[in-house]
Formats: C-alpha cells, sequence, structure tokens
C-alpha cells in the first residue's frame, strides 16, 4: 500500500502525477472509497483533491456518477496544441535572451533524467519530464503570467497524448530539448524560437485523432505500481 498521505493537495499532486505518467488513462474512473483507502485519508479529503484537479481540467465530475480522468476530444486536442504553438516559441525566444549557467545545467539534468526513462522504457515517466521541461523553459524567461497557461496546456497535452498519441518513435527521434538548450546557451533567440515551433509540429503530427482511447487499467495498480 502507498504510504499515507496528509491532505488533499497531497492527494491532488499523487493523482495528476499518475495521470501524467500514464499510469492513470483518460477515462478512469477515480472512486472516492478507493482512493481514500489507498491514501489513508477520508473522502472528504478526497473529494477536495479532486476539485482541485477539475479546475486543472485533469479530472471531469460528473454529476451522479463520480470523478473521472477527463478525455479531451479533438478539437480540444487540436485547440491546446494551438495554443502552445502560439506562446511557447516566443517564450523560447525570451529565455535565450536570459538563461543562465544555473539553467542551463538544469535544463541538462533534465534531459538527462529524460533519457534515462526512455532507456528504461518508462515511456510514461519520460513524456512527463519532456512536460515539466517546457515549464522549465516559461520559467526561465521569466514570464510568471503566460507561463501559468503554458503549465496548463502542457497538462493538459499529457491526457491528449495519453488518448491520440501514435508514434512512440517521436520520443527518441527527436532531439528538440537538446537544440533548445544549445540555442539558449548560446543566446540565440531565433534559433530558439524555430526550435520550439518545429518541436511542437513534431509531437502534434505524432498524434493519431482517430485511435480510440487504451482501456484503464485498475485504480489501485495506477497508484500503487
Amino acid at each position: 500500500m502507498a504510504r499515507q498521505v496528509t491532505g488533499s493537495a497531497e492527494v491532488a499532486e499523487k493523482l495528476a502525477v499518475a495521470i501524467h505518467e500514464h499510469r492513470l488513462p483518460p477515462g478512469t474512473k477515480l472512486n472516492e472509497d478507493e482512493v481514500g483507502e489507498i491514501f489513508g485519508v477520508s473522502r472528504t479529503v478526497v473529494r477536495a483533491g479532486l476539485q482541485q484537479l477539475a479546475h486543472e481540467h485533469l479530472v471531469d465530475l460528473k454529476r451522479n456518477r463520480g470523478a473521472f480522468v477527463a478525455k479531451p476530444s479533438v478539437r480540444e486536442a487540436r485547440e491546446v496544441f494551438e495554443a502552445r504553438s502560439l506562446l511557447e516559441p516566443t517564450t523560447a525566444r525570451s529565455a535565450a535572451l536570459r538563461a543562465g549557467k544555473a539553467d542551463i545545467a538544469k535544463l541538462r539534468a533534465h534531459v538527462e533524467a529524460e533519457h534515462a526513462a526512455l532507456a528504461e522504457g518508462d515511456d510514461g515517466r519520460a513524456l512527463h519530464l519532456s512536460g515539466t521541461f517546457h515549464t522549465e523553459i516559461a520559467r526561465i524567461a521569466k514570464q510568471d503570467t503566460i507561463a501559468e497557461f503554458i503549465t496548463q496546456l502542457v497538462s493538459r497535452s499529457s491526457l491528449i497524448i495519453a488518448l491520440y498519441w501514435e508514434r512512440r518513435a517521436a520520443l527518441c527521434e527527436s532531439h528538440a530539448h537538446d537544440a533548445l538548450i544549445r540555442a539558449l546557451e548560446s543566446g540565440d533567440a531565433d534559433e530558439a524560437e524555430a526550435v520550439m515551433k518545429s518541436h511542437l509540429l513534431d509531437l502534434y503530427t505524432s498524434l493519431d485523432l482517430r485511435d480510440a482511447p487504451s482501456q484503464p487499467r485498475t485504480l489501485k495498480e495506477a497508484l500503487t505500481g
């Protein structure tokens, strides 16, 4: 059994990580009693955590049916990636003008963790790390308001990838994060912007919007595995 947690924020965090790492696929029912038993908390605490995740568009709360991991539609998928394509290239440009040695070192360590997860066959963790790499770019750009939007968009992208991802090879064949680091290190704003545009397009074209979602695992297996 998983270690007991202390409050709704920690319940929300652990569920969010399981969603981002694709251990809880879109459509998974999040039974309050079962989640409470797994984490050793009351239904009231679980309900508050689920409400937080609903605010972040990671969970759908359905009247008289309960809570489910959100299932973005094809339209939502397109809108999310369109929004990312509008925001992130200019954010990468700004980050290239502001990145310091400590920022570059942190990004390199992040990419090493991505590669390690891939080498271990842990695609879910690699994708989660890939997403947080993008939020780090926004942090370096020092655009706090835009960073909030990007963080939410990246979070929703995790669900979209879980539903519609066609090419696992897209992770292995893309060296965009390494290229972004080089552009940031050299202060090349034009290159950083161009690489980010190309990278987001590659992510989008790795999706097959015709695919049906995979069947979810059991809730206990996903949260304690």
